[in-house]
């Protein structure tokens, strides 16, 4: 994993469209704090797992005044498809070609069964109102981390 991320430093600009084209950006974001989380592929057990603890939690994290946005390579179509089946309501983000998951810091190599393969990996970025990471987590667990997240917010 190349340049990984640290609390304190300014997060990385970023503008992705989201599964019904509409783009966001860090800088539509600007004086909110956010969640940004990347997961390697919609539709997967541990990724269905991970946004629909998110989806759970969502009530809690914007009373909280956190918006949540999901990241992954997956085009719009199948985003959308993520979405509906789930009962998705935050915005997942397409990044085709890993610029932005590269930029955090997300994108390496891991081992899925006995292949190694280069991919998204499972991160989540927490960024203040100034646009400065509050919290970098590399390698979470899909399973229980909104909970861990939560806790870590105090939320």
């Amino acid at each position: 994993m190349a340049n990984t991320l640290t609390v304190g430093q300014q997060a990385p600009d970023f503008s992705l469209q989201d599964a019904n084209g509409r783009t966001h950006s860090k800088a539509d974001l600007s004086g909110k704090r956010f969640i940004l989380y990347f997961y390697p592929k919609a539709a997967t057990p541990g990724c269905t797992t991970e946004a629909c603890d998110f989806r759970d939690n969502l009530a809690s994290l914007t009373a909280a005044g956190f918006e949540v946005l999901g990241v992954s390579p997956d085009g719009p179509e199948a985003l959308q498809a993520f979405a509906a089946d789930e009962s998705l309501t935050f915005p997942l983000l397409s990044d085709p070609d890993a610029a932005v998951a590269k930029a955090y810091g997300s994108y390496g190599e891991k081992t899925i069964g006995d292949r190694t393969v280069e991919g998204t990996l499972r991160s989540t970025f927490v960024v203040d109102e100034s646009g400065a990471l509050s919290l970098a987590e590399y390698n979470v667990s899909a399973d229980g981390h909104v909970r861990r997240l939560r806790e870590t917010l105090d939320v």
